[in-house]
């Protein structure tokens, strides 16, 4: 029965925690304590109110230390995530996202296109070569807000565009956070029976740039290009004619050079990241005194959700071992086989869910891998077709998601003058632009993978 399946029930109650706002963590936890519980006495017969109470604490302590053993498969990416949140923290200090800013509004500031364009770009680089991730918003866009009030922009087109670019790199490179995403991919996709390797993924997942730009097209040329006027509010200013290049700007930045060479020769993210932080700290980019106070600034970032990424990890090892998953398969599968291009659908839909509520794509895939693998393999599905399934639907949500730090980044940035909404402005376009373009375009193309 479906509805008394472990794997079903516990998937469910960390969605609905997730969306009643229940700390991520805990819902994680809590969902996952579940289901080893559950899976432990379902076949147990004759299980009375006695026994159940005094086997209970067994139960429990059992299912948490599958949780916990399980959460070394993540270790490689938590570790990533820390050390790049260092490195933002590094770059933060400096002066080298003000002369971003520069060349922005010295450039293309008259250029409305041209500008949203640009920013969706500045936002892919914060992926892979300066890898900053969403830190960079709440400082590049409060001071163009006067500019995009003066072009007359819609705010909701600027958060497409940023969102297009927080989103798509991670999806189809391997670099930076896309390493850590594409990695997360081969090594959960590996434990669940799917042998693959990074250039497979890199290779298929090129195809979700396709969704993506037809959702930043419709969202920036079509629904959101008419003018949308903004009142004028005071916003703290920067002094860019005093900025200069000194000796902490331009160790930060050979840091950041070393930390990118790398990683494209090693596909190594914690090495790559480690090195380029040491190297920053020996050419003073960070000060000798202040490396604690930047590291603990780094974890503020991204430590947080690094361990999020962790206990989703045993979360899907005890998916795995409760056994719920053969028994899903047998329930879902004969449905499936009837429509192929519905199953595809049916299981990108899932992986939005899980991903709105967590609020974290990298923390979705090792729990829809566990999910998702046994279904494609016996479909029948090529590693491709379960790539790009697996990858899409770990993605999806990301754009959206009232809890990803990807729209509350922006809402931050867009919101600095009081004017911009974090549901109505971000939430509710990007979720619409490219969730639906990855649900809709994601289907047919991973279908034409088969």
């Amino acid at each position: 029965m479906l509805l008394s399946n472990p794997v079903f029930i516990g998937v469910v109650l960390m969605t609905l925690l997730c969306f009643f706002r229940f700390n991520v963590l805990l819902s994680v936890l809590l969902s996952g304590i579940l289901v080893g519980v559950w899976s432990q006495f379902m076949n147990v017969e004759h299980l009375d109110i006695m026994s159940f109470f005094a086997n209970l604490p067994q139960a429990m302590m059992k299912s948490m230390q599958i949780l916990i053993d399980g959460m070394q498969g993540n270790l490689q990416t938590a570790l990533s995530y820390i050390l790049l949140g260092a490195v933002a923290a590094a770059i933060s200090k400096t002066n080298l996202t003000a002369y971003l800013i520069k060349i922005v509004s010295q450039c293309i500031s008259q250029k409305k296109y041209l500008l949203i364009l640009s920013l969706a770009l500045i936002a892919c680089f914060s992926q892979n070569l300066i890898p900053i991730h969403v830190a960079f918003v709440p400082l590049l866009i409060p001071p163009l807000l006067k500019i995009f009030n003066r072009l007359k922009i819609d705010r909701r087109a600027i958060a497409c565009a940023l969102t297009f670019g927080l989103t798509t790199p991670y999806m189809v490179l391997p670099l930076g956070f896309g390493l850590i995403f594409q990695t997360l991919l081969v090594e959960n996709l590996n434990s669940n029976g799917v042998q693959i390797n990074l250039n497979d993924v890199s290779q298929t997942m090129i195809f979700a740039v396709i969704c993506m730009l037809v959702g930043l097209f419709l969202a920036v040329f079509i629904f959101y290009a008419k003018p949308r006027e903004y009142k004028e509010e005071q916003i703290a200013k920067m002094d860019f004619e005093n900025l200069n290049m000194g000796r902490k700007e331009w160790g930060v930045l050979i840091g950041l050079a070393l930390t990118l060479i790398l990683q494209i020769l090693t596909h190594n993210l914690p090495l790559s990241g480690l090195l380029g932080f040491v190297l920053m700290v020996i050419l003073g980019g960070v000060e000798y005194k202040k490396v604690n106070l930047v590291f603990d600034d780094g974890l503020k970032i991204m430590g947080y959700i690094a361990f999020v990424m962790l206990v989703a990890s045993g979360y899907g090892e005890v998916l795995k071992q409760s056994g719920g998953i053969a028994d899903l398969v047998k329930v879902s599968v004969p449905f499936m086989e009837k429509s192929h291009l519905m199953a595809i659908a049916i299981m990108l839909l899932i992986g939005l869910l899980i991903t709105m509520g967590i609020g974290s794509s990298f923390g979705t895939i090792p729990i829809i891998a566990a999910l998702f693998c046994p279904i494609c393999l016996e479909l029948g599905f090529s590693p491709a077709a379960i790539i790009f399934i697996i990858g899409v639907a770990g993605a999806l949500g990301d754009a959206g998601s009232p809890a990803s730090e990807t729209t509350l980044g922006i809402s931050v940035g867009l919101n600095a003058d009081g004017q911009s909404d974090h549901i109505r402005d971000t939430c509710i376009p990007t979720f619409i632009f490219f969730n639906g373009s990855l649900l809709i375009l994601g289907s047919i193309i991973a279908f034409l993978l088969l």
